[in-house]
């Protein structure tokens, strides 16, 4: 799951003459007073929700596994919206870091359970590209939520128009019905076939004779139970998990480490962060072409490397050339996006169904692990030298684009 935040470069130092605030509207940062020697508690606002995540991938993959894709969408929704109604309200810095933290325990279960939905819905003829353009809808969030961020100058009221209309989608109760390939991994045949049989009602499509062509090769007719020994239990698997692990790592700290980066030497935040975000429709739209035609590996470690040397070459350009630090800063962008979404597909593909949502979740949680150490890895190293960060995404993604040849 892909995570946002924006930043401004707040170093750790002492301020003796006390500090004004060059800025319009109302932040966190603003209205705690995170600079100079609490700057760091923007980084640990950041990591808390992280934290949030990598705890939720712990049990929540369990739940949509072991209960079902739909009851787990439905109570992350709830749970989010209510503890981000909190967070718009909260009184004090405290009081924020805790309500963001069990929103970010139980958020994630809400976008993995609706990946998931929609992947086992459609055939796997048709699961690349509905999954792309699931994930495209993220960035097309992304293009909102900046638009919302220029207009809404007050966190709190931002805040709050981002977290209202999960409410609305706890409508999906009766309109999003249950998977049928949950169904069948847990024996409950005849409730698939309802599902089915309505589905094709609404279609207009005549009813399958078979329900074979619903059920991945892998499954079979008693009621399978998830666990965890299931992620390393032969050699095929334990080497998919561990690969799948660190690239969900790599992915988290590269596309939220761009991002802070922006937000510490960029210009224009809103315009840098609108233009980067436009760029990962090229990168969905790359995948949906080349993926049948080349497979997943290739595209993917093109994309791995593309970025690595991105921020590498970046790294070394003058300051006067910001034109040409933007463009590689896009093409980063593009590359990384392109891994992030390749992932979620191909960690979907690799797993069979009764520990499929298992599986993308503990893998996953390495990328809240990333997601914990980026903010510290962004602004305490760009400490020492301010594109130090852009070094460490090269060298980590250099590795992931080997590492994704191993996948098979």
């Amino acid at each position: 799951m892909r995570n946002l935040t924006s930043y401004s470069n707040n170093n750790v130092t002492s301020c003796t003459n006390g500090w004004v605030y060059d800025t319009t509207g109302s932040s966190i940062v603003t209205e705690f007073n995170l600079v100079c020697d609490d700057s760091w508690k923007l980084d640990l606002f950041q990591s808390f929700v992280n934290f949030g995540f990598f705890l939720g991938s712990l049990f929540i993959g369990y739940i949509a596994d072991r209960f079902g894709r739909k009851p787990c969408l439905l109570i992350s929704l709830l749970v989010t919206a209510i503890f981000g109604v909190l967070v718009a309200f909260a009184p004090t810095y405290p009081w924020l870091v805790t309500f963001r933290f069990i929103q970010g325990l139980v958020s994630k279960g809400s976008w993995l359970s609706g990946y998931i939905l929609v992947a086992e819905f459609v055939g796997l003829d048709h699961r690349r590209t509905v999954g792309i353009v699931y994930q495209v809808a993220f960035t097309v969030g992304l293009l909102a939520l900046a638009g919302a961020a220029y207009v809404i100058t007050n966190w709190r009221w931002l805040q709050l128009a981002v977290t209202l209309p999960n409410f609305v989608f706890l409508t999906y109760y009766w309109c999003v019905p249950e998977s049928p390939r949950w169904l069948l991994s847990q024996n409950q045949k005849n409730k698939a076939k309802e599902i089915i049989e309505h589905i094709a009602k609404k279609n207009k499509k005549p009813i399958p004779h078979t329900l074979q062509s619903l059920t991945a090769n892998e499954d079979t007719g008693e009621k399978q139970i998830p666990s965890f020994k299931d992620l390393f239990r032969t050699p095929q698997i334990r080497k998919h998990t561990f690969i799948l692990m660190y690239i969900w790592f790599t992915c988290a700290v590269i596309y939220q480490g761009l991002i802070m980066h922006m937000g510490s030497t960029g210009e224009n935040i809103y315009l840098d962060f609108f233009i980067a975000a436009m760029v990962e429709f090229p990168a969905a739209y790359i995948i949906i072409v080349t993926v049948d035609r080349i497979g997943r590996r290739y595209p993917w470690a093109v994309g791995c490397f593309v970025t690595s040397l991105a921020c590498l070459v970046t790294a070394f350009i003058p300051e006067g050339l910001q034109w040409l630090r933007v463009t590689l800063g896009c093409l980063s962008r593009m590359g990384i996006t392109l891994s992030y979404e390749m992932i979620c597909l191909v960690n979907a593909e690799l797993y069979p169904t009764f520990i499929r949502n298992l599986g993308i979740m503990v893998c996953s949680s390495m990328c809240d692990l990333g997601g914990i150490i980026t903010p510290f890895i962004v602004y305490r190293l760009s400490n020492v030298w301010k594109e130090l960060p852009l070094i460490v995404f090269a060298v980590i993604g250099t590795l992931s684009a080997v590492l994704v040849l191993f996948l098979s």
